[in-house]
């Protein structure tokens, strides 16, 4: 199926952000975003995450794209581009960007979906946001999520929702054409580098980034081992998505 956007035209401005580095959360973005930053052949933006395709304070029918373009130094590298990992779980947020730049170059990362939800719970728990324990968070705590708005999805609560990514991936795929995406794995990044930053280079156009090693960014605080009790539950709940999974990526390779 082709991209439901094909009839929008092209922003007729020069000056428009070439890639995006959609998601997962807690995937290695952020490792990500800092090794890109140090790439002189790119420019990103003046902060990670810049939020603005899942804004629902802007007026989405006649949006202005100066506020999103402020978030760019328009005088470096002519390659530009963000790290925004709400954008793949964001209800519309694909479909504002694809409405942006249709021809827009995007990045997801993806991470074992346990992992994904026990380093979520970590973060929000660390922060003081989340009060619950892990797996309480993991079961009843999802009835949160239908408190929220928009409706079943939450910024904050959705450990185990966000790891849902065949889901998400058919969406993704409906919108945007197989040319327009690079789907690669954390652990891929985090063990070689090299490899991978090489690959998103060819793929937005840019020459062959500057050697580097591994780093880990935003780790978290320790707080020992996830319960296999949880692991055991999160495993289940996600068999058949991964499933769906599989068979999505092998389908575009």
């Amino acid at each position: 199926m082709g991209p439901r956007f094909a009839g929008i035209p092209i922003m007729s401005e020069d000056h428009r952000i070439d890639f995006i580095i959609i998601g997962a959360q807690k995937a290695g973005t952020t490792a990500l975003f800092d090794h890109l930053s140090d790439d002189p052949a790119l420019s990103l933006s003046k902060v990670k995450e810049v939020h603005f395709f899942d804004n629902e304070t802007l007026d989405w029918g006649s949006p202005d794209y100066n506020l999103y373009h402020s978030q760019f130094d328009w005088t470096g590298a002519p390659i530009r581009g963000e790290a925004t990992p709400i954008y793949f779980y964001w209800p519309g947020a694909l479909e504002r960007i694809a409405v942006y730049r249709r021809d827009i170059k995007l990045i997801l990362l993806l991470r074992d979906p346990v992992e994904r939800a026990w380093s979520h719970w970590r973060m929000e728990h660390t922060r003081g946001a989340e009060t619950l324990p892990f797996g309480q968070a993991i079961r009843r705590g999802r009835q949160r999520l239908f408190q929220a708005e928009p409706w079943g999805h939450h910024r904050v609560f959705s450990y185990v929702e966000r790891g849902f990514y065949a889901e998400q991936l058919e969406r993704l795929f409906g919108i945007f054409g197989p040319e327009q995406l690079l789907i690669l794995q954390s652990d891929d990044l985090s063990q070689d580098p090299d490899t991978v930053l090489t690959k998103i280079n060819a793929f937005i156009g840019a020459p062959p980034p500057p050697k580097t090693t591994p780093r880990q960014v935003h780790v978290g605080q320790d707080m020992g081992q996830m319960d296999e009790n949880d692991r055991a539950f999160l495993t289940a709940i996600y068999a058949r998505d991964q499933d769906r999974l599989a068979t999505l990526l092998d389908s575009r390779l």
